[in-house]
């Protein structure tokens, strides 16, 4: 403005603001200053307009009108003003004749009898006082609907201060679903600021006119505030919002109230012959940030417009976002992952699990869960927790059962990410929970398979593919049992999104399921698994009645224990082979019974017959599968015994089950290899007694079903190995080729959570030899107790340096206690409490040695030798861990025998107390009452001759 002054004699800008009906703010029309435009207040010579109300008092007579008239001839023109010489305006001639006719007129504030009149009649502020508005009865009466209003002032870029009209009530209004940069606080002076304009003073207001001193308590309350400097770019932005509504005729459309009665609304101001919305204007020039809690009080179109806007500000770099990096995106690539195999369970509408064709039979990584691409479909809920499936959840998992289970299907795999406790990446700390990878791929069925029941796209395989097939979810988007999830810009998705978007488009118009209008029909099941016994009991009449009943398999819960669901009585049944028993969890070949039947008649369509019911509530039969006696199968393979301590006469084909064992004999398969014809077979598992003693300990790992791993306090031998290890220069990446570590080698390995070494087994690796630095590995850390995968340059040979000693983690158990394992009802839930009880830094325990199982064996997470089962008690604690176990409900005892030594019912005495609070109380698997006992051997009562019935 200088220079155009200097040549002229006029200033040239843009009106900005009109406080009074004789002043204007004029900002200038460019600067060569970065920032906000230098602008001036600039007061009209030689006129005096009335003077609008302070806060609380009372308008001069038509001082409203005069602002107005003012405000509505200048705002947002271009002004020249010229420069000031003297006390007295150069038009003083034409303004003194102009005032003359308006008097002559009777005009304006000269008609005397319209002076009160045009006096407004102010109700209470809100600004500073919310108790002076019912931000609640205004909202609910004007909710979605226009309101007219003039901007008063501007706080920051993102809150505004408004006359409502035409009452004239005063209020602020924080626009709905954006935040922008903060204009801080500064330090208030303490005698020239009232009190309900304090808070504008900590915001970096100033206010317009000196008020009433504070009072001494005021005062503190003021001077307390913090000086704390504008968040980056807030005075660029308030000045944004100011140029555009500022003195402005404006709509707000409330949205709603927060908790602290502030009124949330969108803000629309003219331009032209249209409105913008100051929201989406702000956010689109990068000077506000979408926030999530108040865009939810908007309409779904609005909310979309403001996360399109805010990314594509993020993408240009536009002011707030200036130094923006996209956050480090928790999940990866896995495309080299592809894979073949049949699906052996249908998690959910949207999950499923494959066996890997790749991998050989019996190990446990053999199964892959794999999640569907860039859909989603509605939850199945949480029996244990109460919460019920969502609408068509059970559809959804019944169309992808019906059409997968049993199938071949190839899995492209696509990203992996993480979910639950520090997914970012951050350190878990010792114990909790980590948090897990999901897995999500496309998977795709052979390209002969047709589409059933109509619903669901052509078996043309999808535009891009190579020769992939039908794309399952694709079918199930088709079909109206899913959707398709809106990613964010740097989400990895589906390589076949668009036709996923494609198929959600056509069942939307088709009003497929879950885009139906018609209300849907709740279907309830009957859970007899978590019943009584007496309900299931009465309930066998029901199964007596026809010969066969078809029904689903649901989970295999053992080798030979099921539970099924009977779709014709909408009931599910807890029910177990008559006359066959697999080894149980934790023995010898127990994870290859659960896999060969998970393999062969996992969610398959079966056929039981029910003899009984034992006294545990679980239902005793034959089941067959396409015809086939499924017990056959598992005697057949040596992987279960038939027993023999009933008849079998009531048993069907029992004299097939009779040779299916006999072979496995001959054979000396699993369970039957050390078989001599005619020697008693003794338990595996079986338990030496020692004399009891008395341990110091600290625990190291935490493994789930009540075991975990123990270091000796005092133990020097720890720290003599980790001596060694420091004194070896391993920063040299081993030679592909030289080193090539197998299953059962101790190494050294790199632990990457604290930069150390330390002795480990190799558990598994690649089957053949090691191609790349990036190949896995699965480590065991023998001294410690953990697991877990590493690549191949995280390994070194064992140096002949260190200590060749055994590994100095010792595994026990909680003795007297079933725990459950992590895969079975709050198995979770007891590991984490457990873990919560002992892995603290530096607690130490006494361990009192129960009993040693000598028998070895190698479990996933666990090491060779013998397993102590202890009693656990902390320095600082009045009870034993495992008596805290049972109290939680998170434990049961050990079946009693007759035959018990006395110290072992007396410690199951003192340990049933805690049980009986933890029943009481229905904490934890007690919270459906007694739960069944694993005696699954008992024989069911003998038949009345007269044969089957």
């Amino acid at each position: 403005m200088a220079s155009t002054a200097a040549a002229t004699g006029w200033y040239r800008g843009r009106v900005k603001a009109v406080p009074s009906g004789d002043c204007l703010v004029i900002v200038a029309l460019a600067s060569s200053k970065p920032g906000p435009l230098p602008e001036k207040t600039i007061t009209f010579s030689s006129l005096m307009a009335p003077r609008l109300a302070r806060r609380g008092g009372v308008d001069e007579p038509f001082a409203w009108q005069s602002r107005d008239y003012l405000r509505k001839l200048c705002i947002g023109k271009i002004r020249e003003q010229g420069q000031q010489k003297g006390e007295v305006s150069p038009y003083l001639t034409e303004l003194l004749r102009l005032q003359e006719q308006a008097i002559q007129d009777n005009l304006g504030l000269w008609n005397k009898g319209a002076a009160e009149a045009s006096i407004r009649n102010l109700p209470p502020s809100a600004v500073g006082d919310p108790s002076n508005l019912d931000a609640m009865g205004l909202l609910a009466a004007n909710k979605g609907k226009p309101m007219e209003g003039v901007v008063e002032q501007v706080r920051d870029a993102s809150t505004v201060r408004v006359y409502l009209l035409p009452e004239f009530q005063f209020v602020q209004v924080f626009v709905a679903g954006i935040q922008a940069p903060q204009m801080g606080r500064r330090a208030a002076r303490e005698s020239v600021v009232e009190p309900e304009v304090a808070a504008d003073v900590t915001n970096g207001d100033v206010p317009e006119e000196p008020r009433a001193p504070l009072t001494s308590a005021q005062k503190l309350a003021v001077s307390t505030f913090t000086e704390t400097t504008a968040d980056p770019f807030a005075p660029e932005a308030k000045f944004f919002t100011e140029t555009r509504v500022l003195n402005r005729d404006v709509r707000i459309v409330l949205e709603g109230v927060d908790k602290f009665s502030n009124l949330i609304g969108s803000v629309y101001y003219p331009d032209g012959e249209s409105a913008k919305d100051l929201a989406l204007e702000l956010v689109e020039n990068g000077f506000a940030r979408y926030v999530e809690w108040s865009a939810n009080m908007m309409e779904e179109e609005a909310k979309r417009k403001l996360k399109t806007a805010e990314l594509q500000a993020k993408k240009s770099r536009l002011r707030i976002w200036t130094n923006y990096v996209p956050p480090p995106t928790n999940s990866k690539a896995i495309h080299d992952q592809n894979f073949t195999g049949k699906v052996v369970e249908v998690v959910s509408g949207d999950c499923i699990i494959v066996a890997d064709d790749s991998i050989p039979f019996g190990i446990p990584l053999a199964e892959r869960r794999v999640n569907l691409s860039s859909i989603r479909c509605p939850k199945l809920g949480n029996p244990r927790k109460d919460e019920k499936p969502a609408p068509y959840a059970r559809e959804a998992k019944e169309f992808l059962r019906t059409r997968l289970i049993g199938r071949q299907v190839s899995v492209q795999m696509e990203y992996s990410r993480k979910v639950g406790p520090a997914a970012d990446g951050s350190a878990v700390p010792s114990g909790a929970a980590e948090a897990r990878s999901m897995d999500f791929g496309s998977v795709f069925l052979p390209s002969h398979v047709k589409a059933e029941g109509g619903d669901a796209p052509s078996s043309v395989p999808p535009a891009g593919s190579h020769q992939n097939g039908v794309n399952v979810a694709e079918l199930v988007v088709a079909c109206g049992l899913g959707t398709v999830i809106q990613h964010r810009d740097f989400e990895e998705r589906s390589n076949f999104y668009d036709a996923l978007l494609a198929a959600e488009a056509r069942a939307i118009a088709g009003r497929k399921f879950m885009h139906s209008r018609k209300d849907y029909q709740i279907m309830h099941i009957n859970d007899l698994t978590t019943a009584s016994a007496k309900k299931a009991k009465d309930f066998l009449p029901y199964l007596h009645r026809s010969r066969k009943t078809a029904a689903v398999v649901e989970y295999v819960l053992s080798g030979h224990r099921f539970k099924l669901l009977i779709p014709k009585k909408t009931c599910s049944i807890a029910f177990s082979f008559s006359g066959v028993r697999c080894p149980g969890r934790g023995e010898p070949y127990s994870d290859e019974a659960i896999a060969l039947m998970r393999r062969k008649i996992m969610q398959r369509d079966v056929e039981i017959e029910v003899e009984t019911v034992d006294r545990t509530g679980t239902f005793l039969g034959s089941l067959w599968e396409s015809k086939t006696n499924v017990a056959i199968t598992l005697l057949e393979a040596g992987l279960a015994k038939l027993q023999t301590s009933f008849g079998g006469d009531r048993i069907p084909d029992f004299h097939l089950l009779e040779k299916a064992e006999l072979s496995a004999k001959r054979q000396k398969l699993k369970i039957w290899e050390n078989f001599v014809e005619g020697e008693v077979v003794p338990n595996a598992a079986t338990v030496e007694n020692k004399q009891q003693e008395v341990l110091k300990v600290m625990v190291t790992e935490v493994v789930g079903g009540g075991r975990f791993y123990v270091q000796s306090v005092g133990d020097q031998k720890i720290a003599a190995i980790q001596k060694q290890l420091s004194f070896l220069n391993l920063q040299e990446a081993p030679l592909i080729g030289a080193f090539n570590p197998k299953k059962g080698d101790t190494v050294l390995c790199h632990f990457l959570a604290d930069n150390s070494w330390y002795r480990a087994m190799i558990v598994n690796g690649p089957r053949g030899p090691v191609e790349t630095p990036k190949d896995k590995f699965e480590v065991f850390y023998i001294d410690y107790g953990n697991q877990e995968q590493v690549t191949y340059s995280q390994l070194r040979p064992l140096d002949p340096s260190v200590s060749a000693a055994p590994g100095l983690a010792q595994l026990c158990s909680l003795a007297y206690i079933k725990v459950p394992n992590l895969e079975e009802d709050f198995g979770q839930e007891a590991a984490e409490y457990m873990s919560e009880l002992t892995l603290s830094d530096g607690k130490e325990f006494r361990a009192k040695v129960e009993d040693r199982d000598t028998s070895g064996g190698k479990v996933k997470g666990q090491g060779f030798g013998t397993i102590l089962a202890v009693t656990l008690v902390a320095a600082d604690s009045e009870i034993s861990v495992n008596a805290a176990m049972l109290q939680e409900g998170l434990a049961r005892l050990e079946k009693r025998n007759k035959r018990d030594r006395k110290e072992r019912q007396q410690a199951m005495d003192n340990l049933e107390v805690f049980q009986g609070e933890a029943r009481t109380s229905r904490r934890g698997m007690w919270q459906y009452g007694d739960i069944r006992s694993d005696d699954e051997d008992i024989a069911p009562p003998a038949r009345k001759a007269g044969g089957r019935k």
